[in-house]
C-alpha cells in the first residue's frame, strides 16, 4: 500500500536538453508518452509528474524527456489530448523555447470516423478523414462527410490505443 504523504513540493530534476511538456491534464502524461511512442525502453531519461497542483488547471502532470524533441505532427496530436499543455525545449539546463499548444481546427487523416457507413471508411474509396473543430469548451471534433461528432474520449483512445475511462 502507498500512503499519499503531505509533501508539499516535488523535485524533479532539470533535464540538460530535450522537452518538457507541462499543463497535461491529470492522469493524461502516460497517454502524451505513447502519442510519442515511448515505452521507457528506448534507453532516454523520463520523469513523469502526476497530480501535482496547478494554478490554472487544478491539478496537472508533467512529462520531462531527455534528448527527445517533439516535431510539429507530434505536438499537433498531444495537443489533442492535452489542449492547454506548454511545450518547452531545453538546451544546456535553459528554456530556449516555449510553445503554447493549440488543438487545430481541422484534422485531416490522423484520426477515422466513427461511424461505419461514412465514406471514408469504404474500403475503395480513397477519402482521407477529415475533421472540423466544433466550438465550446469541449474538445470535440465533427466529420465533415457525415456529420458524426468525435468526443474528447473518442480522440484519447484513437490516438493512444487505450480505453481512458
Amino acid at each position: 500500500m502507498v500512503s499519499g504523504g503531505d509533501e508539499r513540493h516535488l523535485v524533479v530534476s532539470r533535464i540538460r536538453r530535450g522537452t518538457v511538456i507541462d499543463h497535461i491534464p491529470a492522469g493524461r502524461a502516460l497517454s502524451v508518452l505513447r502519442i510519442l511512442g515511448l515505452t521507457g525502453r528506448e534507453g532516454y531519461r523520463i520523469a513523469i509528474v502526476m497530480n501535482v497542483e496547478s494554478r490554472r488547471l487544478g491539478r496537472k502532470d508533467i512529462v520531462k524527456i531527455e534528448d527527445v524533441f517533439v516535431d510539429q505532427e507530434m505536438a499537433r496530436r498531444i495537443a489533442l489530448i492535452a489542449p492547454q499543455a506548454t511545450l518547452n525545449v531545453v538546451e544546456n539546463y535553459e528554456v530556449v523555447e516555449k510553445r503554447k499548444l493549440q488543438p487545430p481546427e481541422e484534422i485531416v487523416g490522423i484520426l477515422r470516423c466513427t461511424n461505419p457507413t461514412c465514406i471514408t471508411r469504404k474500403p475503395r474509396e480513397p477519402i482521407r478523414s477529415r475533421f472540423r473543430r466544433l466550438p465550446g469548451g469541449k474538445l470535440r471534433y465533427q466529420c465533415v462527410y457525415c456529420g458524426t461528432i468525435l468526443e474528447e474520449e473518442d480522440i484519447i483512445t484513437q490516438l493512444t490505443g487505450h480505453d481512458h475511462h
